[in-house]
Order: structure tokens, then C-alpha cells, then sequence
């Protein structure tokens, strides 16, 4: 017998950034930050995420002897996003070691994209921007169709 997927909740896609903590996702960015594993760049990554039931995911950078095959924090982000039930990506913040707001390098901005609810949100250096602002003219899962 197949497992039951948990039932969620859904909010109001319609979101204004003033209705999103931004401080509670900087907060849980940095929480994961704490948590990176990088001894070789030490350069810790956190990143935090609000989904579309409510919950706020989190994730780490996570590297490797072998360079290429370190892991941003938005991957472990997604991950967690998978393995909690799913869902999509309301509103996203990341920072670094010092607690500075990050921009998602291109290959995360691309990850993001795969998971994100209509109207998403990003905190950026430059301020609050939706996906399609930092990410025009995407290719995603709706090309594929």
C-alpha cells in the first residue's frame, strides 16, 4: 500500500512583501549558516525559505575535497523542502558568515526557479525582488510540456 502524502495547507499566494517575515527567514538563514560544513573556503552559507503551507525551510552549504561536488545552500534547501512534504517557494532569503544578504549564484537561481510559487520572492543586496526579476526569461518544467 502506498504512502499517504501529508495533507497542507495552502496561503494566500497573493502575498505583499509586507505580509512576509523577513526577519524570521534572515533568522533561519542564519541558523543554517551556523550549521555549513566548509573547511575548505570557509565561507558559510545559509539559506531560508517560506513555503506555500507555511512552513519555513532551511539548508547549508556543504562542501567537498572534491571542489565541484560541494553543494549550495539552496540545494540542501530544496531538499529539505522534498523531504518535509513538498510544496512551493513563497519568499527566500541567504546569507553568509557575517549575516549578509546573498545573491543565489545562477545554477540556485535556476533550482529555485523549479520550485517557487507564482509571485515568489527574494531578498537580495539590492532588495526585495520576485524570480522573474532575478531570473528573466527562465527556462522551466512549463517548456518541457
Amino acid at each position: 500500500m502506498p504512502a499517504r502524502e501529508p495533507a497542507r495547507r495552502t496561503v494566500n499566494l497573493s502575498f505583499k512583501d509586507s505580509e512576509v517575515d523577513w526577519d524570521a527567514l534572515r533568522e533561519a538563514a542564519t541558523r543554517a549558516m551556523h550549521r555549513a560544513y566548509v573547511p575548505y573556503s570557509k565561507y558559510p552559507v545559509g539559506a531560508a525559505a517560506l513555503t506555500d503551507d507555511g512552513r519555513i525551510v532551511s539548508g547549508c552549504n556543504v562542501e567537498n575535497a572534491s571542489y565541484g561536488l560541494t553543494l549550495c545552500a539552496e540545494c540542501s534547501l530544496v531538499s529539505q523542502l522534498q523531504m518535509t512534504g513538498g510544496g512551493r517557494l513563497v519568499a527566500f532569503s541567504c546569507v553568509d558568515g557575517q549575516g549578509n544578504t546573498l545573491m543565489p549564484c545562477g545554477r540556485c537561481r535556476q533550482l529555485l526557479y523549479e520550485f517557487r510559487a507564482p509571485g515568489m520572492q527574494l531578498m537580495t543586496v539590492s532588495g526585495i525582488r520576485s524570480m522573474d526579476q532575478v531570473l528573466p526569461d527562465a527556462f522551466g518544467p512549463e517548456n518541457l510540456d
